[in-house]
């Protein structure tokens, strides 16, 4: 067996109250960066790489080795001096904490452009969730599936999410919406909401993880950085 995996191979064997606490102490800045590590370590093993130091990590992430160590060892750490990362082994840790492997299900609620091409997207299969209902309120299409997926009416969510055993509803319906769907989904199996409807959702009293997707944000951090570089660019000129 190799040394590096037999040093972490107790990494999720504590306690509960250990689990907790550990996972307390991560900050959201470093569970953000997770789904970056998975995916470059995912194109390293299409790669045929089977080990990496935290200096090559940081190469290719733009991220500093120091803040790549300091990531990891929130969780355990996963690696050697002197031998750095096994990349198979460090992918399949990094698959744990996300969830990859839990089976995870998903249904869409709305199936307008957003929900339509969202059900369309290999990313769902690519990180092991599952869509497995599209809800909606078109008579047209209510029925019928889009992609392989197939289509129920609003009027029978609470009970098809059950009979299902859905964990995750993926709301891409019009943000009026948002809180009647969301108080609807309480008496669901539903335990996460990915809410792409622009309005803000807090589910924690009801024990849901609500990760609250702003598009346009990421668009204006964009225009900001060009506002910027256009800013210098005007300074210099006048200065000159």
């Amino acid at each position: 067996m190799n040394r590096n995996n037999d040093k972490n191979s107790e990494d999720f064997s504590d306690s509960r109250e250990a689990l907790q606490e550990r996972y307390s102490n991560v900050s959201p800045a470093v569970i953000k960066r997770l789904p970056r590590y998975f995916r470059y370590l995912r194109e390293l093993i299409r790669m045929g790489k089977t080990r990496i130091s935290s200096a090559e990590l940081s190469r290719m992430m733009n991220v500093t080795a120091s803040q790549i160590r300091q990531d990891l060892n929130c969780f355990g750490g996963f690696g050697q001096q002197g031998y750095g990362y096994n990349v198979n082994y460090l992918y399949g840790k990094i698959c744990e904490l996300l969830g990859v492997g839990n089976d995870f299900s998903a249904a869409i609620i709305g199936a307008g452009n957003l929900g339509s091409a969202l059900v369309r997207s290999p990313m769902f299969e690519k990180r092991g969730v599952e869509v497995v209902a599209l809800f909606d309120i078109d008579k047209k299409i209510i029925g019928n599936h889009i992609g392989d997926v197939f289509v129920y009416s609003m009027d029978d969510m609470e009970s098809v999410l059950k009979d299902l055993n859905i964990n995750i509803a993926v709301l891409t319906l019009p943000k009026e919406y948002a809180i009647d769907i969301a108080q609807r989904l309480k008496d669901t199996n539903i335990k996460g909401i990915w809410n792409f409807t622009g309005k803000e959702l807090d589910m924690s009293k009801s024990g849901i993880v609500v990760e609250n997707v702003h598009i346009g944000d990421s668009l204006m951090t964009l225009c900001y950085e060009l506002a910027k570089n256009e800013n210098i660019t005007k300074n210099d000129k006048d200065g000159k």
